[in-house]
């Protein structure tokens, strides 16, 4: 072989090594920055984004002035990315995440009259409060409640529920009058509870735990012209 040849030979092989180092590597599937999204809420509305069935969606920038926060103004449901009241922001869509829950139902009931009413919650105990409607105050365990026979609301309270899906029965709470006549200490049936909480001051005597009221073997007992509502839990 000529010198030449060699050379020529020497010089192709060079060539064809430098294209090999240069070529670039196939894409693997699945690897890469996940892709990003704008997504905007247009005159408040709320809108909605493709993002191809993913429910692994973070924000990663807001751009509008109105904020942007998870579960009340953006979210992802089975529709896809939603923005609402105004959001504008970029998000990140991964590849994956498991589908939300379904929505809560919400149950509007009232207390008409000011007098004790039931509304159905399907046996769920699950129940939050979301809006109150009334003038009348809402509270948890006092003018509302969840027992057995289902949601209750009380002496004109009316408001807006959110139900869930399940959850626990809750305990059972009773409402004991417990009256000291005549200034005399006076013992109420209670049963076998000893979680008992003054309620509500009836008298115009004080009712101090452990002073004019409290708990022994007998029961509750209130003295000294102590007379209260008294909310006991079984």
């Amino acid at each position: 072989m000529t010198r030449i040849t060699k050379l020529l030979l020497m010089a192709a092989t060079l060539i064809a090594a430098s294209f090999a180092a240069s070529s670039p590597a196939p894409a693997q599937q699945g690897y890469g920055p996940p892709p990003k999204i704008t997504c905007s809420s247009n005159n408040g509305k709320r809108n909605y984004c493709n993002v191809g069935g993913s429910y692994d969606v973070r924000l990663v920038r807001q751009i509008s002035g109105s904020p942007c926060v998870q579960g009340d103004t953006w979210g992802v449901d089975r529709g896809g990315l939603w923005v609402d009241r105004g959001c504008r922001a970029e998000f990140i869509i991964g590849r994956g995440g498991t589908p939300p829950p379904p929505p809560a139902r919400i149950v509007t009931c009232s207390s008409n009259n000011g007098k004790r009413n039931y509304c159905n919650v399907g046996g769920s105990y699950d129940v939050r409060l979301v809006r109150q409607i009334s003038g009348s105050p809402c509270i948890q365990g006092n003018t509302w409640g969840v027992d057995r026979g289902g949601l209750w609301v009380d002496r004109g309270c009316r408001a807006d529920f959110s139900i869930g899906r399940g959850g626990p029965p809750p305990p059972q709470d009773r409402i004991v009058t417990c009256s000291s006549n005549n200034g005399k200490r006076n013992w109420c049936d209670i049963g076998s509870s000893r979680d008992v909480r003054l309620a509500r001051q009836i008298s115009g005597s004080p009712c101090i735990q452990g002073s004019t009221w409290g708990l022994d073997n007998r029961g509750l007992w209130v003295d000294r012209g102590c007379r209260a509502d008294f909310k006991v839990r079984y």
